[in-house]
């Protein structure tokens, strides 16, 4: 083909350019053939006509799809039937006809126009239920945390909303309000001036941070206060007791934005005899004028560092006060725990100060039925305080005053599924955008909280000095050189003899916590001539003996060692380089014979204990509660803590520390802790009980490093090939900003298996993803100050990659954002 003629082939029309492929000498007289080739061009749809000729008032459904594909994380427009116009609500649950195939998703919002205009728009399927399951808030709060974690606003909404109850739904569609009836009527709108003086709406003006003082702008958190029914109802409802009018009237503050909950109007009394909230926090500084600030509704917010061992108030008594506090002045409160052991004893606190009705309970250990239908409640308004593990902090709370969260430090709260965040990050994204209180407390300071109060955005509350000294035990380091002096074997020894000692007088006078690092009977051991940890010749993971008469097996496979050889040197005896908490029960067993033994770890972990004289041995968390203290505590382990493999070991050794020790009671009644770590910052810290000069000065020195939390990060997973073409691309991209290439810091990429093997052992007992064998990884450095760019900038990457299909794996590469096993 000349040049001449190629260039006017190219500049004819695209149906011209298909019909001049073609054979056109077989083709000739076969003119059904050729139009079956050559389909015509889809004739000329005019959608907004179409929808104007439905009679649906927003006929318009903005639809978010529950699929994890990045090229589809935005709403897509459905057109909304007559028939089911009444129940698609917005945060109601639809199916929806997606590229062929039927998907779950929530209505975002309804509108009467769309910007699609090439074919017709494809009707929703059906509405599951009109209970909207999301509310307006959760979807900007998804929104923010997929810009914040470079993920999807659908992986968000699969951990904020739990699976649904089709009986439940059923139970309490009837008496929602509709969409044409409620939402577009004035039924739902009623004026303002029914509001007590006494609720959020009418609060004086004269103090700023009240949340009578928001704006009153067209949004759904700073629109102006209305309600349609001032009559508190039964949480529970009943077709036989009241019509669905009534019911319907009563939850018609959902279709108002910025409407009030029935429990606002009518705030739950606190029980009797309860303790004076002011009561409560005085023995802290700074503690009565949060307190006041949470009952007068202001944005505080505070960083608390609980006493330990307090005979009259507990942790968990300071977070039910502050939560029944706000409960009690008409707004909603969420309180986060790590543990379902701390979440029962912050349940039976929280009981004692407001009735049954008035909380719920939110956890991965309830059933789905019992965990949906508290879900309900507090997305209806039904109930104004919410309480759980990290699963809670999506909670749909209405008029949302306070976010608490308790041991922000502990691994737990981190989500092991895409977008993998941390449940403070979720509570300090809606206490900003919702202006709203947030508590943050724990025995210790993580470095993160730190951060917090040396930046000022929360300040710190805490006790006197001489108050630390009177409620703490007195804490004995085996490890100091006056110890050493004395007993020089006591380096050695897994029980010193000054732990040894302690023990024997304190079993006079109650139960002994024994605090160690590892569950199983021995966990790990290694060859005893060459001192090679062993490993599985099938997997290379590694070897444990699950009982003194079993065989070595491997923790990842189950291979048994039959006839274990050193690989290094081929000797064929070992020892044992680590002590689990049943062969260390074993031991006390024997060295106390007298004295009844308890183990809590593992599979078999105790919420409690009684006063009798008794020896717990516990692995870090799963320490029970003994019942008005224990007499003792020894912490074994602890150099072995401190020598995980991770950048946090000191912090977390510290926390599991102090966790146990709060565990026993104050120096007044002799309670005493002895540690055999070895003298380094970590110990000063829980010998002088001073978590926060600790926190202040892990964060000082990783902000002179440049280490995490001073600065956020970025690993990007998966292999070496992906990687490198997603830091390409993202790097290319021509909406980042010149001055944000340049104050990136990458490292990487580099294989992960050079020093794997270690790294799996060491984080063994954390639940967090490990990567795939063969993947190689790069990190990302960055301040603050560009963060969202850089986060929602890896966003759009994948999501570019995804859609172009450039991915050169089989599986796309992962991103985790301030993961706190990467370093």
């Amino acid at each position: 083909m000349t040049q001449s003629s190629s260039e006017s082939n190219s500049s004819a029309p695209l149906g011209a350019q298909q019909e001049s492929l073609q054979q056109l000498d077989l083709l000739q007289g076969f003119p059904a053939l050729r139009d079956a080739l050559i389909p015509a061009a889809p004739e000329p749809v005019n959608v907004a006509a179409e929808l104007e000729a439905s009679g649906v008032q927003n006929p318009v459904a903005r639809v978010r799809v529950d699929s994890p594909l990045p090229q589809v994380d935005r709403t897509f427009d459905y057109r909304v039937p007559a028939e089911l116009s009444e129940d698609a609500v917005p945060g109601a649950r639809v199916r929806v006809l997606f590229n062929g195939h039927e998907l779950t998703g929530y209505i975002e919002e309804r509108a009467a126009t769309t910007d699609w205009t090439r074919t017709s728009l494809l009707p929703l399927k059906s509405v599951l239920s009109r209970v909207p399951s999301v509310a307006p808030e959760i979807f900007a709060l998804a929104e923010a945390l997929a810009d914040r974690y470079a993920s999807t606003v659908a992986n968000v909404l699969r951990l904020a909303v739990p699976p649904r109850i089709a009986a439940l739904d059923k139970k309490y569609a009837p008496l929602l309000p509709g969409y044409e009836s409620a939402y577009l009527g004035d039924s739902a709108r009623v004026s303002t001036s029914n509001i007590p003086e006494s609720s959020p709406a009418n609060i004086s003006e004269s103090n700023p941070k009240s949340v009578g003082e928001k704006p009153q702008e067209n949004t759904p958190e700073n629109a102006a206060l209305e309600v349609a029914e001032s009559e508190h109802t039964d949480p529970e409802p009943s077709a036989a007791s009241a019509t669905a009018s009534t019911h319907t009237d009563t939850y018609a503050w959902l279709a108002t934005p910025g409407a009030p909950a029935p429990f606002v109007l009518d705030p739950p009394a606190l029980n009797p005899d309860v303790p004076d909230a002011a009561s409560v926090f005085s023995d802290y500084e700074n503690g009565a004028e949060f307190i006041e600030d949470v009952a007068a509704g202001a944005a505080t917010r505070a960083v608390m560092t609980v006493l330990p061992g307090h005979l009259e108030h507990t942790w968990a008594d300071v977070l039910a006060t502050a939560l029944a506090t706000a409960a009690t002045s008409g707004r909603g409160a969420i309180a986060v725990v790590p543990t379902a052991k701390n979440l029962d004893l912050l349940e039976a606190a929280l009981a004692e100060r407001l009735p049954a009705n008035a909380f719920v309970r939110l956890s991965s250990d309830s059933t789905p039925h019992t965990r949906y239908h508290g879900f309900v409640k507090a997305r209806l308004g039904q109930v104004p305080v919410v309480i759980g593990t990290r699963a809670a902090a999506y909670a749909p709370v209405a008029n949302l005053g306070l976010v608490v969260c308790w041991d922000d430090g502990d691994s737990s709260l981190v989500e092991q599924r895409a977008p993998y965040c941390h449940a403070r990050d979720v509570l300090l994204l809606r206490a900003s955008a919702e202006n709203t209180a947030a508590l943050f407390a724990g025995f210790s300071m993580s470095s993160e909280a730190a951060r917090l109060v040396r930046t000022r955005w929360a300040s710190h509350v805490r006790a006197p000095r001489a108050l630390v000294r009177d409620y703490s035990p007195r804490i004995f380091s085996t490890g100091s050189e006056f110890e050493l002096a004395r007993d020089p074997l006591a380096a050695m020894a897994r029980i010193p003899h000054l732990a040894f000692e302690h023990a024997r007088r304190a079993l006079a006078r109650g139960p002994v916590l024994v605090q160690v690092a590892r569950s199983g009977y021995i966990p790990s051991f290694s060859c005893e001539r060459c001192r090679m940890p062993a490993r599985c010749g099938e997997c290379s993971g590694p070897l444990s003996v699950a009982s003194g008469s079993s065989v070595p097996s491997c923790s990842w496979c189950g291979h048994l060692a039959q006839q274990w050889r050193c690989s290094e040197c081929g000797f064929t005896h070992w020892r044992y380089s680590a002590a689990g908490a049943t062969r260390t029960a074993e031991e006390l067993g024997r060295a106390f014979p007298n004295v009844p033994v308890i183990s809590s770890a593992g599979d078999h972990v105790r919420a409690s204990v009684g006063p009798e004289p008794a020896l717990v041995v516990a692995t870090p968390g799963a320490e029970p509660v003994a019942f008005g203290g224990y007499a003792a505590a020894l912490l074994l382990d602890a150099d072995k803590m401190l020598r995980f493999d991770s950048l946090r070991a000191p912090e977390a050794a510290l926390r599991r520390w102090l966790n146990a020790a709060a565990l026993v009671r104050p120096v007044a009644l002799e309670g005493t802790v002895v540690t055999t770590a070895s003298p380094s910052p970590v110990e000063q810290a829980l010998v002088r009980w001073d978590p926060a000069w600790f926190a202040r000065r892990e964060l000082e020195e990783r902000s002179q490093t440049g280490l995490p939390p001073a600065v956020r990060t970025a690993a990007v997973t998966g292999a070496e090939a992906d990687v490198r073409a997603f830091i390409e691309e993202f790097l290319g991209s021509s909406t980042l900003e010149e001055r944000v290439r340049e104050q990136l810091r990458i490292v990487g990429p580099v294989p992960l298996n050079q020093g794997y093997f270690a790294w799996s052992e060491s984080l063994e007992e954390d639940s967090e993803e490990a990567p795939v064998q063969g993947d190689w990884r790069t990190l990302m450095f960055f301040s603050y100050g560009i963060a969202q760019q850089v986060t929602r900038e890896l966003r759009a990457t994948r999501a570019t990659i995804a859609a172009l299909k450039k991915n050169v794996g089989e599986r796309p590469v992962q991103i985790r954002c301030d993961g706190l096993d990467v370093l």
